[in-house]
């Protein structure tokens, strides 16, 4: 299983975290090129890349709802390049782990995040903020310490 990225995401819409490990895909599909002939290479910040990653949870999410009543949840989705697992916690903070194609749902794995690291070194961390206005991150160091060797364990 291949983790491309993950993303936390407060109850503000911000990205309050982000780590990527290797880079998604690209569509081989999108051949465009300029008025030249040579084809565009656009590359996205890590903020636009964030924002579109929270635009399609939340389109998805809202579809979902309004399609199957409120007590079905939007769980994952699957392109021809990778595969985005989504997980809401009760104070609407939104966890989200873009993946490889193979990989089975990760609800479990990113609840495990939440409650095991993130809550332990985050939330019962005094130093740490309760909200994160403007787009503050989570700096913890523990908190990154143990989501790398979660990540590399394997899941």
């Amino acid at each position: 299983m291949v983790v491309y990225s993950f993303y936390i995401f407060d109850r503000h819409a911000e990205c309050i975290y982000t780590k990527q490990w290797t880079p998604r895909p690209t569509s081989s599909s999108n051949t465009n090129g300029d008025a030249s002939g040579r084809p565009r290479t656009s590359r996205l910040t890590a903020q636009d890349d964030a924002k579109l990653i929270f635009g399609t949870v939340f389109s998805l999410r809202n579809m979902v709802r309004k399609l199957g009543g409120p007590d079905d949840n939007f769980i994952s989705f699957r392109t021809g390049s990778y595969k985005l697992h989504y997980y809401e916690t009760p104070t609407n903070l939104k966890f989200v782990m873009v993946t490889d194609t193979k990989t089975n749902n990760l609800r479990i794995v990113l609840h495990q995040i939440y409650v095991s690291l993130y809550v332990e070194y985050v939330v019962k961390n005094p130093l740490s903020p309760v909200e994160h206005p403007g787009g503050v991150g989570v700096a913890n160091e523990a908190f990154e310490m143990g989501l790398d060797r979660f990540i590399s364990g394997g899941l």
